[in-house]
């Protein structure tokens, strides 16, 4: 007697499910994605916001700016992209709740710069990093940035400062696709390689 071994569907990976969204708009199926994540959201917001309800309050709010979001970006790592959406949310939060003008490195660099390998976390050593060294980070990379070549610059203030999508720095620049994204690779790694050099 022979037996047959039953074949369970394979589960989607972030990246298949993140894909199936971004082509179909399916909202079921972000929600499944979101759902794997929605205690490191809740986790993430209670750090910040030191508050079960606003924290709660949070995490729906962070989930309809994914709605948006997650289909204007190009997206490597959805963990990390999600966590430092989380973080911003709750740093925003934060700034409207107390008027504080607090800069913090991690919101202006944002998403963008952690899913093109550009991280900040070595030159940011947590929330208790002073303000004063905050807005020295922000100054070297905006210095950073304003010795790259004319058309890079363009680029990489539109997509790390105001966090426009590839297609949205097409349209307002009138560049081709192509040379967004050629512009904006080449531009962050001149980017990374004049920060560490400036914090050594």
């Amino acid at each position: 007697m022979r037996f047959f071994k039953i074949s369970r569907p394979k589960k989607k990976t972030d990246a298949e499910l993140l894909m199936v969204y971004q082509q179909h708009g399916k909202q079921e199926v972000l929600s499944e994605l979101f759902d794997r994540y929605v205690e490191l959201v809740f986790g993430t917001c209670m750090k910040y916001l030191k508050d079960e309800e606003a924290s709660k309050d949070a995490v729906m709010q962070v989930y309809e700016t994914l709605i948006e979001k997650a289909k204007q970006h190009e997206i490597s790592n959805f963990k990390s992209w999600l966590y430092v959406l989380v973080k911003n949310h709750c740093l925003m939060q934060l700034r409207k709740s107390k008027k504080e003008n607090v800069v913090d490195i991690q919101a202006v660099s944002t998403t963008s710069i952690m899913e093109n390998d550009l991280s900040v976390h070595q030159y940011n050593e947590g929330p208790d990093v002073g303000v004063s060294e905050k807005e020295k980070l922000l100054q070297l990379m905006e210095n950073g940035i304003e010795q790259l070549e004319e058309k890079q610059k363009e680029c990489l203030k539109l997509f790390y400062l105001q966090e426009k999508c590839y297609k949205e720095v097409a349209e307002a620049t009138g560049f081709e696709l192509k040379k967004v994204k050629s512009y904006i690779q080449n531009g962050k790694r001149k980017l990374k390689i004049y920060m560490e050099k400036q914090s050594e």
